[in-house]
């Protein structure tokens, strides 16, 4: 998903500022455990009420999660270099085809599958992947993605958000340099891409 046209001061195209707008944030009740907290962040606010820039981007995902067509979990995902949105992306099925919320049906929740296991029978395109096919490498290379997840039956924030394995290393390709996920209402964790490659979890799989 790109918002194309004039941008402002902040990055945002008056579209999308204007979708931003029309949808009043919900609070919702972290799902688990609620992750690691911002402390700095914290430190930082003194007399300034204002939200921290990570959660301001991180709200921002959290509107995109709204397009989500999955039946399990909704991810929404947006990639931000020098303060400006170059994409975004949600989790949903392949241009022309059919979403699950359409068809009604998951694979894998009907297989009882555990979430982080068997994709290849998961017939989405997963957010952090549509919002890097959205953006140029030119554009990704040393900007931060931003992931937040929900739970569909409950609506609640998930705690565990981290992208996938194969994710990961479309991340690392793109030259994204940080991914910072959503575990609460304002707590979130932010990982320095280089730490995924050289924690090559695929070196560990055992024959």
């Amino acid at each position: 998903m790109s918002f194309q046209g004039p941008r402002g001061p902040n990055g945002l195209t008056a579209g999308f500022r204007l979708f931003i707008i029309q949808r009043h944030r919900r609070k919702k009740r972290p799902l688990g455990e609620e992750g690691e907290t911002a402390e700095a962040e914290r430190g930082q606010k003194g007399m300034d009420n204002r939200t921290s820039k990570q959660n301001y981007y991180l709200d921002i995902a959290d509107s995109v999660l709204e397009r989500s067509t999955c039946l399990r979990r909704k991810y929404g995902a947006i990639i931000v270099r020098n303060d400006e949105i170059i994409s975004t992306g949600y989790n949903g099925a392949p241009r022309g085809r059919r979403n699950c919320s359409d068809l009604g049906v998951c694979t894998r929740e009907t297989l009882h599958i555990p979430s982080g296991e068997r994709y290849e029978l998961c017939r989405s395109v997963h957010a952090e992947a549509n919002a890097i096919i959205s953006a140029s490498r030119r554009d990704c290379r040393g900007a931060t993605l931003y992931l937040s997840g929900e739970d569909v039956d409950t609506g609640a924030i998930l705690s565990d958000t981290t992208p996938c394995f194969m994710c990961r290393r479309l991340i690392i390709n793109a030259g994204i340099s940080n991914v910072i996920c959503r575990t609460g209402e304002e707590t979130y964790t932010n990982t320095n891409v280089r730490d995924w490659v050289f924690n090559d979890e695929s070196l560990d799989v055992k024959f």
